[in-house]
């Protein structure tokens, strides 16, 4: 069996993992990023850069190299309940360098970061290597075992960070208490084309007991169909037809394309879970992202707050490592520390809306009355900033606070 050895080991290729082991590799502290696929390329991802996470990027000096790549531009996203439209968010009015939120695929981002990060010699990518079980000593994790291509091996490393998602094999394997909040409802991914006349800001479509959300991708829409907890099996024995005319009835200006959607090979299930562990670290290990706390896709939040988690852990981390020391329990502590309380206010709004909009809404056999709040939104346009900050920068948002090793 081979041995490695590094500072930080990081199991995940995700945003999380990703912008983490690229963040201690600028800092000049040797990181391996461990990713189970051959590459990043895979559909229905979270595929969401926020004005936050833009804000990052400047702050590292890479934002423009970055919006050169194939994006969509989001400034505003409005909500259809029946035939009436209301406008909700306005990322305009956002006091930072980009005030939009970025549309590109999650393989995009990710391959832009590890190409920054390859420009470190501190930092190392191992694709088709999955993280299958924690290595401990002295009452402390110090590595990881690891299945590769070539068999397995042994990664030793001072800490051990968890980023490989909702999951997750490591926090499981440490016995890390999860607290699960329940989730009402599931996702159904699935794509239409678009045509020439079609608008190009992100909708929210309300009917009838249904709720679409339609994002647009330049040259399709990325639809979710927002489903009751469990629901998907009831559909398909209902049979690809009904699911097309349920999907019409919903599609609005879309509703004439569905029949592209042939079976339910072309829809893609996202379970829905909403849950958080008590204790993120043991000695030698962190959670981060999803392996910490998985969030409801209500906001497209979930990548902002797993980013900013990766920031705040290098932010208190890296001093740690460049002064010659072994990050203690309460070194890690102090992340989630940092990272629990916008975890918790985030989590806590997606249940209400989850709860009391999403799972009421699918329930209901008649077309919602629009509430005060977004009538009010839609009235008073400078209203319109506060959900953007919320959804867009998010609760007690992260700035780079390590040192570019290379500018030295």
């Amino acid at each position: 069996m081979d041995k490695l050895a590094t500072t930080c080991v990081i199991a995940g290729g995700g945003p999380a993992g990703m912008m983490a082991g690229f963040l201690l590799a600028r800092a000049g502290i040797e990181v391996i990023v461990l990713e189970k696929h051959k590459d990043f390329l895979r559909d229905f991802r979270g595929d969401t850069v926020h004005p936050s996470t833009l804000e990052l990027l400047w702050e590292l000096g890479l934002l423009d190299r970055f919006l050169t790549r194939p994006h969509q531009e989001v400034k505003e996203i409005s909500v259809e309940i029946g035939n009436r439209k209301f406008r909700a968010v306005d990322f305009t009015r956002l006091p930072i360098h980009r005030n939009f939120t970025a549309l590109m695929p999650q393989w995009d981002f990710l391959n832009f970061l590890s190409s920054e990060a390859k420009r470190y010699p501190a930092f190392h990518l191992m694709m088709q290597a999955e993280a299958i079980d924690l290595l401990s000593e002295r009452n402390r994790y110090e590595g990881l075992r690891v299945r590769t291509t070539n068999g397995e091996c042994e990664i030793r490393a001072r800490l051990v960070i968890a980023a490989e998602g909702r999951h997750s094999r490591l926090r499981e394997a440490a016995g890390l208490e999860v607290l699960d909040r329940g989730a009402p409802i599931d996702i159904l991914w699935l794509r239409l084309p678009v045509a020439e006349s079609d608008p190009t800001e992100p909708v929210g479509r309300f009917g009838a007991g249904q709720i679409l959300v339609m994002l647009y991708r330049g040259d399709y829409w990325q639809c979710a169909l927002v489903i009751p907890k469990g629901g998907f099996e009831r559909l398909k024995a209902e049979g690809i037809e009904a699911f097309q005319s349920r999907l019409k009835e919903i599609a609005g200006f879309a509703g004439d394309r569905v029949r592209t959607v042939k079976s339910f090979d072309d829809v893609s299930l996202l379970t829905v879970t909403v849950d958080r562990l008590q204790r993120w670290a043991k000695r030698g290990l962190l959670c981060i992202g999803d392996a910490a706390h998985a969030m409801s896709p209500v906001g497209g939040v979930g990548i902002n707050l797993a980013i900013q988690d990766a920031v705040a852990a290098v932010n208190i981390l890296s001093p740690v490592f460049l002064n010659g020391n072994l990050p203690s329990l309460h070194d890690l502590d102090l992340v989630q520390r940092r990272r629990e309380w916008p975890t918790k206010v985030t989590q806590e709004f997606q249940l209400v809306v989850q709860n009391r909009i999403l799972a009421q809404g699918l329930e209901s056999r008649t077309v919602p009355a629009p509430p005060l709040a977004l009538r009010l939104l839609n009235r008073w346009s400078w209203l319109r900033q506060f959900p953007a900050r919320f959804v867009g920068i998010g609760v007690r948002p992260e700035h780079i606070h390590t040192p570019d090793c290379l500018a030295k």
